[in-house]
């Protein structure tokens, strides 16, 4: 973890600087001057750009504004994202997330950096780290929002109330500053800091959202080529915090129980157990999950609409708490009008009957589950294995290398490996690694990502949004389930898709105003 001296010290300093959204009035001028006077002065600044850098509660919260999750409190600032309702002056967390605060650090340090007394491949480390940051962040702003002002230097307040750079502007920036930083860092990251593979592993997401699938394949060869990661051996352990920095973790939030502890985790527990089921999984992700036998729940006749969570791809009951598993020492039983657990019960209640299981195996194993030490992972060597296999596949290049990344991906799972007499072909293979992709990083914030550049949003994002089936019972003993209607279903909300409008988020409408008529509204809001 980040020395955490030096990273309360750069925390300090940093609120001398901090500033509002698109603020970019002077730095503290004292502190540019009598800073910058050794290597441990360059430490604390680049370790304070770390704090905040990305939040482990927006990884999870951004799969609730895409098929797999929902919101299920209006108020937390996702709801009106996910379901196609939100505004400029009800734009929830594209408010916060609309941020030019780390930007503006990332500036001032690329600007002052060279003032240090300190060796030059160190001082091209500390600029690959900064330049891998403000990257990610610009490409987190130009796939949310689209064209937003591209500022490179500090500038004063009046300087910064320039028009928004085109959306291919910023991927070209990101792409550029990517590859250089990449060029700048060690292989493997250490102690949370960027790495050459972190670097590579967002500029290859923004490859793939641009559609330039010969250069994700390089780029994600690259990552693969080094040598420096593999997959580790168990998917449920691998969000353990007794497993955390493994072999598979490329970028990660980093954190300190009880220190600068990460305090959310309690959101996706069930409502009994003192959760808050803020987060919950929907009906459509669980039917994307395949049968043990490695079909989907349409083309296995062994699968039982009556007996739903028997016999799936075991990455299921590692991801979700469904009605009859096992859970915290307890059977889980959301089907009981009489049930804390009940959807239209208490106020905690998953509405949909599922709650999320990825990070919390074993609440239990935490003494506060509401301050935790573990790191959130934001990036993992399965997504590189599953983007290279993609990226091959958008080129009709299915070669021994695809089906290696995806069987390598399904035997960690225990799944069985690609039935290539069922998946042949182009477009039978597109399904198979797009389905992978969403039930290997579900709950892990990259769906809305996937179905954003694959141009399917506007089918998975409206209609009804179902949960469970409602009617049944709970056995308290054994958990098996029996469910008296195939057909109820707990009812969650209708989801509305507008082309042209809800591929953006709405720039919030304080944005706007500060800009002095800078920035417009995007399409359609």
């Amino acid at each position: 973890m980040l020395n955490r001296y030096k990273f309360l010290i750069a925390l300090g300093l940093f609120g001398l600087v901090s500033c509002e959204t698109l603020d970019q009035e002077p730095l503290d001028r004292n502190n540019s001057e009598n800073f910058w006077h050794s290597q441990a002065e360059v430490e604390y600044a680049v370790s304070g750009l770390y704090n905040g850098w990305e939040v482990g509660t927006q990884i999870f919260y951004m799969d609730c504004v895409s098929d797999n999750s929902m919101s299920d409190f209006p108020w937390e600032g996702f709801q009106a994202l996910g379901n196609g309702t939100a505004s400029p002056t009800n734009s929830g967390n594209a408010e916060s997330r609309y941020s030019y605060t780390l930007i503006r650090k990332a500036n001032w340090i690329l600007e002052n950096i060279d003032k240090a007394p300190i060796a030059d491949d160190l001082k091209d480390r500390f600029k690959g780290e900064v330049r891998t940051l403000r990257a990610y962040k610009y490409l987190d702003l130009a796939i949310l929002f689209g064209g937003v002002p591209l500022i490179t230097k500090t500038v004063d307040k009046d300087e910064a109330l320039v028009e928004a750079s085109t959306r291919e502007a910023i991927f070209a920036f990101v792409d550029k500053e990517l590859r250089e930083a990449a060029a700048q860092l060690p292989p493997k990251n250490t102690s949370g800091r960027m790495s050459k593979a972190s670097a590579l592993g967002f500029l290859a997401r923004s490859l793939a959202f641009q559609k330039k699938h010969q250069e994700v394949a390089n780029v994600t060869k690259e990552i693969i080529d080094l040598g420096a990661y593999s997959l580790f051996s168990d998917y449920a352990g691998l969000f353990e915090i007794a497993n955390e920095s493994n072999s598979e973790v490329i970028s990660e939030i980093q954190y300190i129980a009880k220190e600068q502890g990460y305090t959310s985790l309690g959101i996706m527990m069930p409502n009994s157990m003192g959760g808050w089921s803020s987060i919950v999984p929907i009906q459509s992700l669980v039917d994307d999950y395949e049968t043990k036998n490695g079909k989907t729940i349409k083309e296995d006749a062994a699968y039982s609409a009556a007996k739903p969570f028997v016999d799936r791809d075991p990455r299921f009951a590692a991801t979700i708490v469904y009605p009859g598993a096992k859970y915290n020492g307890v059977i889980f039983d959301p089907l009981d009008p009489k049930s804390n657990n009940f959807p239209s019960g208490p106020d905690n209640a998953s509405s949909t009957a599922y709650n999320y299981r990825k990070y919390l195996q074993n609440p239990s194993s935490y003494d506060n589950v509401w301050n935790v030490g573990v790191n959130i992972i934001v990036q993992r060597y399965a997504e590189i294995l599953l983007l290279n296999a993609e990226a091959n596949i958008e080129l009709n290049k299915i070669d021994e290398s695809v089906f290696a990344n995806i069987n390598a991906v399904r035997r960690r799972a225990k799944m069985p490996e690609v039935d290539r007499s069922v998946y042949a072909g182009q477009a039978k293979m597109r399904e198979l690694v797009r389905r992978e992709l969403r039930v290997e990083l579900a709950g892990e914030g990259r769906r809305h990502f996937d179905i954003t550049r694959w141009n399917i949003a506007k089918d998975v994002l409206k209609g009804p949004v179902y949960g469970s089936l409602s009617k049944g019972t709970v056995n308290p003993t054994t958990g098996e389930v029996t469910f008296t209607s195939l057909t109820d279903r707990f009812f969650v909300e209708n989801r509305v898709f507008q082309v042209g409008k809800n591929e953006l988020w709405p720039i919030p409408q304080s944005v706007i105003d500060r800009s002095k008529g800078t920035l417009k509204p995007n399409p359609g809001y």
